[in-house]
Parts: structure tokens; C-alpha cells; sequence
């Protein structure tokens, strides 16, 4: 039999909590398969409650006792919690309940990761620990204690008292239950200490298993450099007397901002140069400063319902690419969150899960931490600032945190500050919270007697169940430039609120070379009709780097979809105007890596679909593998001197300036590999003293079919790093030739270091072949089906990676009939399993429409 029926829940049925949280007293008494919890909780009438139906949140709990003002009483247990009559005024409830950590493979509530106590609780995971209120809205201070034969034994707020075997914490701000957390161990600390703006000083601890005390010091220097951001840029001050980081092995996600109490999957904190990469260092710094900043938007003020969840992670998501930017540069940075929106958040928009920044229903939260909350929702803050400019947002901002420090709150909280701060209405922008889908915008231009004018129109497409779209506010970016490459208009804010607009510059001595949407102000499909010529004037000429990457990133799609289509040769022009920019050394080499990039598999398959073009999979690789070996014969004499001109010789570190020429240089070494045959890559591989150099010529070889003794190398040094493994793991199956992905990843299922049950570890393997487009796709439908066994298989012990995994079908109706009936029958396979989760249940109906 099925898990429990999904159920559709609507923001419009929103109701508060009949009761009052007050106080929250927890004891945990820890034993892997018998943990005790005992809760004391002081409720009394919400007077804003619409009803007095006392409902507790319950899940695979055994309630051993429960009473009221000391009176026991036999509450009426379901599925779901727990129901029973209580006084008219204050009362306190106390409960015990049993649970059992070590069978709870779905590791949300308690659940143990290698002998390790660790909790996840967001969204609904504390319903799984004691019966409770179990909702954002319901905020109250917690004391905790812990009874368990463990040296190190955590949780939220400040410690307490303290003995052998025990440890009391106490948090005295309100939170909701999604925020608790609780971590028992065998745990070693890397301290650190950090003095606030009004000169309190904190205490900061990196919790990791003995032997992982080394890879520390990075995360450490990144939650202080966090801090002091956040005072000088936010003027948010940490507000507890110490601050836990713990890593955990097994996670879901990447890491979970519990206040004061952060637990953290162990990829996204652990890190050393023999380790780590490039990528990973920049991913730690920015998760670090992503759940820091949630202290405040988040923590402090949380969501009043989990329709609002953009409130809390759109605004943080924004917050850390802000930081990001100022720790790493600007102009990377904004096309690297572009180039992930548009691989990860535009698919989404324009298939079956596609869903508002606010959805209006759901019936499982969990599948609703997707990139169009995350990554749109940042999108939809940038575009309000730039709208209202820098000086009015942190205005705005502060007001919000005056106002609504302590409560949950909504999207109307959000936007009512700006309102009030600014004057402006902002119910036309409110439809980017609701309105899903990518807009696409038109433009046209004309130019006459010294005026040139810009002629936009913008559409929505229809998506599930928003057949009828309205104009959004699009902030529009634009600069112009003389036909000499000067910039004769600097680069102004156009705001379009109708459905066409136009918009006229005057005074101008000859026809401008538009540069539009710069800096990329807003997430929509710009449609315009641009000569080659006119795109390689841009890539030369223009002085917004964002659009100066697009200009580039354009000239390379349109010629690898001529390639394709056509069967067209390589864009000689392009490549040339490319070469001019590599070998410009004043140029930051960050930037000229990010220009090597070619747009993905997955972008030109979808690029093709709405080109009315229906997808080959194989003809996609086939043309990128053509593209590339070109290029790097058309460039063989410039590759050396890049290489030479990348090579760092100072130590390692992972600052802007080493990344940059590791990123180039890498890059230049794939190019030498389609050349000689991987000599330069072995040679790499063999002398490399980092994590990036290594990998990257590691990922050079096994294009080259000359990995095999590098990966045993790799494999009997590192067999016993586990984070380092999945990166042994992920690579094969990610650079598998199309007609052996499949296959590989199947093979690698089967080695002894291939634990399904860890999140990353599957993710490593399933991941990366759902990541190979023409290794997935491949004809016969080999990849579809291993997959969806493996998800059969993992839903019964954890339904959120399964769901979320599920993902990897979502554009199945962009190929052919063949590709469709093969991923259909794959999705109705799952669909049909026995006893299949709400979660995966859910995604799946949603795939399949």
C-alpha cells in the first residue's frame, strides 16, 4: 500500500495556530534504537487563533505518556499527530515519546550518520522527534537537555549547565521547530573567536569527526569574514555568546542554518588544498555565509507559512552572491549565477515543475526547494534594488528588520517596507512572486535624424496551471556604444511595465551598437535580432562584462545549433575574435576562462525544442566534440604561451587572483589534450600538488582514454577520503562517452566503496549520469531505466534525494517519440511502485502531467 495520499495544501487556507508556544522544555535521553524524549510545553489561547482544535504534528513516534497540568490523558492518535481536549486558558502539556535514530535512513527529525547524533528538521522534520506544533508561524524559546555517553553533546542557544553525561542549552530567541537541532558525538572542535561591531566577543567552534580537524581553517576564516560582512554591509550583529558549526557525513541538502547551531554536510565545510578545489573553496566560503546570513533572514525573522519559503532563501541566496562578489569579483561571479540559473531555473520554468517564487499549493514541501525559490527568488531581490536603487534598499532592509524582528512573516511584509520607505506601488512587481515561467522579451530598433529608439515587448509562456499571463516590471539595463566602440550612452536604467514599450535616446551623431540587459537585470529570454557582425563587436568592444560573456556565449550557440542543424562548419570569425580576448593579459584570467566556456548540452537541446528542432542528443556531442578539437588546432601555437603565462608557483590559496589562472589554465590543458593525446595532462596529474590541477587533469585523461592508471592512482591514494572519493565516483560517469555512461555508472554501483544510502555518494553516481546528456539519452534507453531502479530502490529509505532526483525526467517531452516512450514508461514504473513515498509520488505526477 501506498504511503499516506498526498494532499493539496493552499496558501488561501492559511489559518494562525489556535494556541501560543511559550516555553518549550526538551530532555533527550539517547540510545540508537530507543531514544527517549520528554517535552514540557506551556500553551495558552492564541487570541488571534481562529479555533481551539489542539493538533500536534506527530510521525513514527510511540508515545509512552502524556499529560496535562499533570493530569494524564489519552489523546486520539493518527497517522499524523495527535488531537485531545485541553483547558480554556494556560495549561502545560508533557509527553514522552520513543524513537529510533539509527533505523531512520530518511535522515530528517534524529536520525545517526555513523555513530553520530544529528538532526534535520526543515521543513516538517521535528514532527518526527515529539508532538508538536510543527509550523513556521509557531515561534518559542527552547531549553534543552541531553543525557547520552557521548563527549560532545549540542544544541541551539547558549550552554548551560553541564555534567558527565549531560549538558543543558538554552536559546532565548523564539524560534520555530524547523530551527532546533541537536548533534551528539565523538567530535573534535577547531575554535576560533570573533568580536563583535559593539565589542562582544563570541565564541566559534568547526565540530568534525578526529581526523577531518585539519580541513577547518578555510570554513573558520569564512564564518568570520561572513560576520564582519554582514555588520558592515547589513549592520547585523551576531547575537548569541557562541556559534556551533558541525560537519555530517550523511545530509540531505548542503547545509541547515539552525540558530545558533549550524549543521552542515561535510562537503560543504571541510577543505584543504590536497583536497579540495577551486570550486569547492568558493562553494564552502559561500554555503558558510549563506546559513550565517540566515541568522538574521531566517532565524530572526522567519516565514509565517511555507508558501513564503522565497522570503527566507531568495533574500539569502541574494545576500551571498553579494558577498561572493565582494570576497571574488563582480564579473565572474554574475555570469557564473547566470549561467546556473539558466541550466538549472530556466528548465525548470519551462516544463511540468514549473511552479511560482511563492507557490500557490503544494503537497510536499520538500519538493519545493527548487531553483526557482532559491536562485529566481535571489533574482526577483536584485531586480527591487535596482529598481530602487542602492540607497532606498538599505533603507528598506533596515526597516524590515526593525519592524519584524521576532515574528513570521510574508511576502506583503517584504514589499510594504519598500513601499513605505520609497512610496513606490510595487503590486505590479508582486507578480514576479506569483506569475511562473520565463519572460520572454522582444526588441527591435530604429534609428533616425539622431534618434534611436528601443522597441521591447515581453510574453509569457503558458505554464501548469497559468494559462493567462500579465506584464511583469522588467528592469532593463542598457548602455550604447559609437560604431568606434566608444561608450556614448553610460549605462541607464530603463523600467518596462507594459507589454510593449518603447524607448527613445536622442542627440546622437551616427547609429549605436546596443549593449542590453546588462549585467544581466533581469532573469528573461532576450530575443534579439543581431547580426554576427554586430555580437563581434560586442565581444570586442563592449564594457559591461556580462554582456560582453553573452555576446560570446550567443556567437557560440548559434554556430554550434548551424553545426547541428545544418551541419555547418566552426564560426571561423568567432574564434578568432575569441583568440584577440584570450590573448589580451590586461584581462582578468577568471574572465577569459569563463569565455572558453561553451554553452551545455542540455541548453542547446532546449535551444533547439524552441527552434521547433526536435533534439539529438548524440548530434549535440557530436558537434561540441567537433567544436572543441577545432578550436584547439586553430589555437595550437597560443596554447603554450597560456600555459606558461597560468602556471602559479606561489603555495596554493584560494584567492581570486590563483583561481583565475588555475581556471585558464585548466582550461587551456583540455585544449593540449585533444592534441597530444594527454601527454601534458599525465604530466600534470603526476606533479600536481592541489586538488584542482589533479582533477582537472584527471577529467583530461579520461576524455583521452588514458585514465586508467591514474584512476587506480587516485583511487588507492584517496579510498579513504570519502569526500574526495565522490569526486572519483562523479568524474567517470560525468565524462563517460555517450554509449558508456550507462554502463559505467552500473559498474561503479558495484564497487565496494558505493554506499546508496549516502546522499552524496548516490549523487556522485546518479547525478552525474542524469548530468551526462548524451550518456543519459543515449538511444535504448540503458541510462532511463538504471536510474529509475536505483530510485525505486532508494525511495524506501529516503524519499528527498529520491524526489528530488526525480528531477532528472523533467524535460522528457522535448525529445523523440522513441526518448518519450522510454522515459514515460521509466516515470509510470516508479509511479507504480508499492508503498511509494508522498514526495516522489508527487514529483512524478507533476513530470508526467
Amino acid at each position: 500500500m501506498k504511503d499516506a495520499a498526498p494532499q493539496t495544501i493552499y496558501l488561501s487556507d492559511y489559518t494562525p495556530y489556535g494556541f501560543v508556544v511559550e516555553e518549550v522544555h526538551l530532555t533527550f535521553r539517547l540510545s540508537p534504537t530507543a531514544t527517549r524524549v520528554l517535552s514540557r510545553i506551556r500553551f495558552s489561547p492564541n487570541p488571534e487563533g481562529p479555533d481551539r482544535d489542539f493538533f500536534l504534528h506527530g510521525e513514527d513516534l510511540a508515545l509512552i505518556s502524556a499529560s496535562i497540568d499533570g493530569t494524564p490523558v489519552q489523546p486520539e492518535i493518527t497517522p499524523q499527530g495527535l488531537r485531545c481536549d485541553v483547558p480554556d486558558g494556560p495549561f502545560v502539556w508533557e509527553a514522552e515519546v520513543e524513537i529510533s535514530p539509527e533505523t531512520n535512513t530518511a535522515l530528517e527529525g534524529l536520525y545517526m550518520s555513523n555513530g553520530m547524533y544529528c538532526t534535520q528538521c526543515e521543513a516538517e522534520g521535528f514532527r518526527k522527534i515529539t508532538y508538536y506544533p510543527d509550523r513556521p508561524d509557531v515561534m518559542s524559546v527552547f531549553t534543552v537537555r541531553i543525557e547520552g555517553p557521548h563527549p560532545v553533546l549540542l544544541s541551539n542557544g547558549n550552554p548551560g549547565a553541564s555534567g558527565d553525561g549531560w549538558a543543558e542549552w538554552h536559546d532565548p530567541w523564539p524560534k520555530p521547530a524547523y530551527l532546533f537541532a541537536l548533534v551528539a558525538g565523538d567530535l573534535v572542535n577547531h575554535p576560533g573567536q570573533f568580536t563583535t561591531m559593539s565589542g562582544k566577543k563570541v565564541e566559534l567552534n568547526i565540530w568534525v569527526r578526529p581526523g577531518d580537524e585539519g580541513k577547518c581553517a578555510f570554513g573558520m576564516e569564512a564564518l568570520k569574514k561572513s560576520m564582519r560582512w554582514d555588520e558592515e554591509v547589513y549592520g547585523r550583529e551576531y547575537d548569541l555568546d557562541i556559534f556551533n558549526i558541525v560537519a555530517v557525513d550523511d545530509f540531505n541538502m548542503g547545509a541547515m542554518e539552525n540558530k545558533g547551531l549550524n549543521i552542515f554536510n561535510s562537503s560543504a565545510v571541510l577543505a584543504s588544498p590536497e583536497t579540495s578545489t577551486d570550486a569547492n573553496f568558493e562553494r564552502i566560503e559561500a554555503i558558510i555565509a549563506h546559513e550565517y546570513f540566515h541568522n538574521w533572514t531566517g532565524n530572526r525573522i522567519t516565514c509565517r507559512d511555507w508558501f513564503q519559503l522565497c522570503l527566507k532563501e531568495g533574500l539569502t541566496v541574494y545576500r551571498d552572491s553579494q558577498f561572493t562578489t565582494d570576497m571574488r569579483g563582480a564579473a565572474v561571479k554574475r555570469i557564473n549565477d547566470v549561467s546556473d540559473l539558466r541550466n538549472r531555473q530556466f528548465p525548470e520554468d519551462q516544463g511540468p515543475l514549473s511552479h511560482p517564487v511563492r507557490p500557490e499549493s503544494f503537497q510536499e514541501i520538500n519538493n519545493f526547494y527548487t531553483a526557482t525559490v532559491y536562485e529566481k527568488g535571489a533574482e526577483v531581490i536584485g531586480m527591487l534594488k535596482r529598481l530602487v536603487g542602492d540607497e532606498a534598499y538599505a533603507k528598506a532592509v533596515a526597516l524590515y528588520f526593525d519592524r519584524h524582528d521576532g515574528q513570521a512573516c510574508t511576502i506583503e511584509d517584504w514589499l510594504q517596507v519598500f513601499e513605505d520607505t520609497t512610496g513606490r506601488d510595487l503590486s505590479q512587481f508582486k507578480r514576479w512572486y506569483s506569475q511562473s515561467g520565463t519572460p520572454r522579451l522582444r526588441v527591435s530598433e530604429h534609428y533616425e535624424d539622431g534618434t534611436y529608439s528601443l522597441q521591447f515587448s515581453q510574453t509569457t509562456p503558458p505554464t501548469p496551471g497559468q494559462n493567462d499571463k500579465q506584464p511583469q516590471v522588467l528592469p532593463i539595463e542598457v548602455g550604447l556604444l559609437s560604431p568606434n566602440g566608444d561608450e556614448v550612452v553610460p549605462t541607464t536604467l530603463l523600467e518596462m511595465t507594459k507589454a510593449e514599450q518603447r524607448f527613445e535616446f536622442t542627440g546622437l551623431s551616427s547609429k549605436p551598437v546596443a549593449s542590453i540587459l546588462r549585467g544581466f537585470s533581469a532573469p528573461v529570454v532576450l530575443e534579439r535580432d543581431s547580426s554576427r557582425e554586430e555580437r563581434a563587436f560586442l565581444l570586442a568592444h563592449d564594457t559591461d562584462p556580462f554582456c560582453r560573456w553573452e555576446a560570446g556565449n550567443a556567437l557560440a550557440r548559434d554556430g554550434l545549433l548551424a553545426m547541428i542543424t545544418d551541419g555547418a562548419a566552426p564560426d571561423t570569425a568567432w574564434l578568432d575574435g575569441l583568440e584577440t580576448l584570450l590573448r589580451d593579459s590586461a584581462l582578468d584570467p577568471d574572465f577569459r576562462a569563463s569565455m572558453l566556456d561553451l554553452p551545455g548540452q542540455s541548453e542547446l537541446a532546449q535551444a533547439l525544442h524552441e527552434r521547433g528542432v526536435t533534439p539529438d542528443p548524440q548530434a549535440i556531442y557530436d558537434a561540441l566534440e567537433r567544436l572543441k578539437m577545432f578550436r584547439a588546432e586553430r589555437w595550437a601555437d597560443l596554447l603554450p604561451q597560456l600555459a606558461k603565462e597560468t602556471r602559479v608557483t606561489e603555495p596554493y590559496a584560494p584567492d581570486a587572483d590563483q583561481v583565475g589562472k588555475r581556471a585558464l589554465g585548466n582550461g587551456v590543458l583540455h585544449m593540449l589534450t585533444r592534441l597530444d593525446g594527454g601527454a601534458a595532462a599525465q604530466k600534470q596529474f603526476d606533479s600536481a600538488d592541489n586538488m584542482t590541477l589533479q582533477l582537472a587533469a584527471l577529467a583530461a585523461l579520461i576524455w583521452a582514454g588514458e585514465a586508467d592508471a591514474a584512476l587506480r592512482a587516485f583511487h588507492d591514494r584517496w579510498q579513504h577520503d570519502r569526500l574526495v572519493m565522490d569526486k572519483w565516483f562523479g568524474l567517470q560517469v560525468a565524462l563517460a562517452r555517450p554509449d558508456r555512461a550507462a554502463e559505467q555508472a552500473k559498474a561503479l554501483t558495484e564497487h565496494p566503496k558505493f554506499d546508496w544510502k549516502n546522499p552524496n555518494r548516490f549523487r556522485a553516481v546518479f547525478g552525474s549520469l542524469a548530468a551526462n546528456h548524451a550518456g543519459f539519452h543515449y538511444e535504448g534507453g540503458a541510462g532511463y531505466d538504471l536510474l529509475a531502479d536505483w530510485l525505486i530502490r532508494l525511495d524506501a529509505k529516503n524519499p528527498q534525494t529520491t524526489a528530488r532526483m526525480c528531477a532528472a525526467f523533467q524535460a522528457w517531452r522535448r525529445y523523440d517519440d522513441g526518448r518519450q516512450a522510454r522515459m514515460r514508461n521509466a516515470l509510470q514504473r516508479i509511479a507504480g511502485t508499492p508503498a511509494l513515498s508522498r514526495d516522489t509520488t508527487e514529483m512524478v505526477t507533476r513530470i508526467l502531467g
